[in-house]
C-alpha cells in the first residue's frame, strides 16, 4: 500500500524571516522613536535661521574692518567706555524689568488660579498690551505721561508738584514700556504653571497645621520655582534685546543708550558690520551669563522634579 509521504514526512524547517519593524525595535531599544523624525524640520529651522547666521556673526566679528588682529573688535569695545557702559545700561533695564513681570505674576496668577465669575475677563485685560505692539505703547505713555498728559495735568491741578515729572525720554519712560509689553508674557506662563499645580496638595498641607504663608512658601513655591526660572528667563532675553523702547521713550544717546542700539549704529550708520557682529555676539553671551546663573541658583534652590500637576 502506497504511503502518503506528504502526511508522513516532516514538515521543510522555514527560514526565520527577518521580523517586521527590525529596525524600528533597534532603534526603540537606543532610546529612539521613529517620531522623533518629525523633529527633523524644527532641526533643520533651527540650523538655518539660527546656528548659521550665529556663527556667521562670530566669525565676522573676529575680521575687524580696520585690522589689529583677530580680537580687536572686543578690545576696542571694551576700551571705550561710551560702547563698554552700554552693558550696564542694558542690564539696568532687563533684568528690573524681568523681575517686576515674573513678581507681580505671581500673586495675581495665585488668585486667578481658580474658577469665578469674571475670571477669563480680567485674564483678557491682563494679556491686552500683547496686541498693541511696542510702539502704540510708546506713543500712548508719550501722551499720557508726558509733561501735558494726564498723569501730570492731575498733579499739578492738585498741587502735588509745581512742574511737570519727567518720566518718559528718560531711564523711567523705557522701564514702564518694557513692564507693560512684557508682563502678558510673564501672567500667562506662570498663571499656565500655577494652574498645573494640584490644589489637594496645599488643602493637605492646611490639614496638617500649615497656615497660608507657610503653604505658600513649602509647598507652592517650590513646585513653582522650575516654571519661575523658566518664565524669568524668557522675561529677560524679551526686556534685554530692547530697542524700539529705547529709541521712543528713552534717551538713546545717552541714559538708555543699549546694546541694540549701539549695533543698530556700527551696521547702518557706520557701516562697520563686524563691530556690530561684534556687539551682537556680546548680546549674546551675557544672556547666555544671566540664563546659566539662573538656571544655577534654582538648582540650589529647588531639586527634584515639579510633583503634583495636573497629570502627575
Amino acid at each position: 500500500m502506497a504511503v502518503d509521504t506528504e502526511r508522513t514526512s516532516p514538515p521543510a524547517p522555514r527560514t526565520p524571516r527577518r521580523a517586521r519593524g527590525g529596525l524600528r525595535h533597534r532603534l526603540a531599544e537606543r532610546g529612539v522613536d521613529r517620531v522623533l523624525l518629525l523633529l527633523l524640520p524644527a532641526l533643520l529651522v533651527v540650523i538655518v535661521l539660527f546656528l548659521y547666521p550665529m556663527m556667521y556673526g562670530v566669525g565676522l566679528s573676529l575680521q575687524p574692518q580696520k585690522g589689529g588682529g583677530t580680537l580687536a573688535n572686543y578690545r576696542v569695545f571694551f576700551d571705550d567706555p561710551y560702547q563698554r557702559d552700554t552693558i550696564w545700561k542694558t542690564l539696568r533695564l532687563a533684568l528690573p524689568a524681568a523681575l517686576i513681570n515674573v513678581g507681580v505674576s505671581v500673586p495675581i496668577a495665585y488668585r486667578l488660579r481658580g474658577r469665578f465669575r469674571g475670571r477669563r475677563v480680567l485674564t483678557a485685560i491682563l494679556v491686552l498690551p500683547v496686541t498693541l505692539g511696542t510702539v502704540l505703547v510708546a506713543d500712548g505713555l508719550l501722551r499720557y505721561l508726558g509733561p501735558k498728559g494726564w498723569f501730570n495735568r492731575i498733579l499739578l491741578d492738585l498741587g502735588l508738584v509745581d512742574q511737570p515729572v519727567r518720566l518718559i525720554y528718560n531711564y523711567w519712560g523705557v522701564l514702564f514700556s518694557l513692564i507693560i509689553t512684557g508682563f502678558p508674557f510673564a501672567f500667562l506662563l506662570v498663571l499656565a504653571y500655577m494652574s498645573g499645580i494640584d490644589p489637594t496638595l496645599e488643602r493637605a498641607a492646611a490639614t496638617l497645621g500649615a497656615g497660608p504663608w507657610q503653604r505658600i512658601r513649602r509647598v507652592l513655591l517650590p513646585l513653582l520655582a522650575p516654571g519661575l526660572a523658566t518664565t524669568f528667563v524668557l522675561a529677560f532675553v524679551l526686556a534685554f534685546s530692547v530697542f524700539p523702547s529705547a529709541n521712543l521713550v528713552g534717551e538713546p544717546a545717552d541714559e538708555t543708550r543699549v546694546m541694540a542700539i549701539a549695533a543698530y549704529q556700527s551696521a547702518f550708520e557706520k557701516y562697520d558690520y563686524s563691530m556690530a557682529s561684534t556687539i551682537a555676539v556680546l548680546m549674546g553671551a551675557f544672556e547666555l551669563l544671566v540664563i546659566a546663573v539662573t538656571f544655577v541658583l534654582r538648582g540650589r534652590l529647588y531639586t527634584g522634579p515639579a510633583a503634583g500637576g495636573k497629570g502627575s
